[in-house]
């Protein structure tokens, strides 16, 4: 799904009150929330959907797949997401 086929059915669930202009800064605001928690608080959980959390990746060797030539990944934080057992059972 892309953004605005989210704003699109977010709009037809809503209904013809909202814009889709006013949905997409709902949106818009919404992500820049989340990503804003995640850095802050290093996780999000939001019921019935799931957890963002951040967690470290520790560095590692890897191949360039053009050259075959190895190569040292560094470690860096990434954003991983847990869905909820409710989600799950809903898949």
């Amino acid at each position: 799904m892309t953004k605005a086929e989210l704003i699109t059915a977010v709009t037809k669930l809503v209904g013809r009150d909202l814009s889709k202009r006013v949905i997409e800064g709902v949106v818009d605001a919404m992500f820049l929330k989340l990503k804003k928690g995640i850095k802050k608080d290093k996780r999000f959980a939001f019921p019935g959907f799931g957890t963002f959390s951040v967690r470290k990746r520790a560095a590692r060797k890897g191949r360039n797949p053009h050259t075959n030539e190895a190569i040292r990944i560094p470690a860096h934080k990434t954003v991983v997401f847990k869905p909820s057992k409710l989600f799950k059972e809903k898949l």
